[in-house]
């Protein structure tokens, strides 16, 4: 293995979720293949018909589990409706909600 595969690894852990086998990482596996050619990501500039990056979303007020649970299970158009399964819901979820815990609080 090269030193530049080595680095690439070790990015890539450093930026993910614990890990791909909890659910905060299996949730991000979901919404990048399913959400993001929608979604923008953090730092993208905005662009027309591209949705809010998920890092703004969680920080709305009022998104809290109840919130993205419901949002999960009904369909919320104009967004295309993806059939998840029940355990890919609870993954996205508990990604939403880690990601939540690492945005900064919005000043009041």
């Amino acid at each position: 293995m090269t030193t530049k595969m080595v680095a690439a690894a070790v990015l890539l852990l450093a930026i993910m979720p614990a890990g791909a086998t909890d659910a905060p990482g299996r949730g991000k596996r979901v919404v990048d293949e399913w959400c993001r050619l929608c979604h923008l990501r953090a730092g993208q500039p905005p662009r027309p018909g591209m949705a809010a990056s998920y890092e703004a979303i969680v920080r709305r007020p009022g998104r809290d589990a109840a919130y993205f649970n419901r949002l999960l299970h009904e369909d919320h158009f104009p967004m295309t409706t993806f059939r998840l399964f029940e355990n890919e819901k609870q993954d996205v979820l508990a990604y939403l909600l880690w990601l939540q815990r690492r945005q900064p609080q919005p000043r009041r």
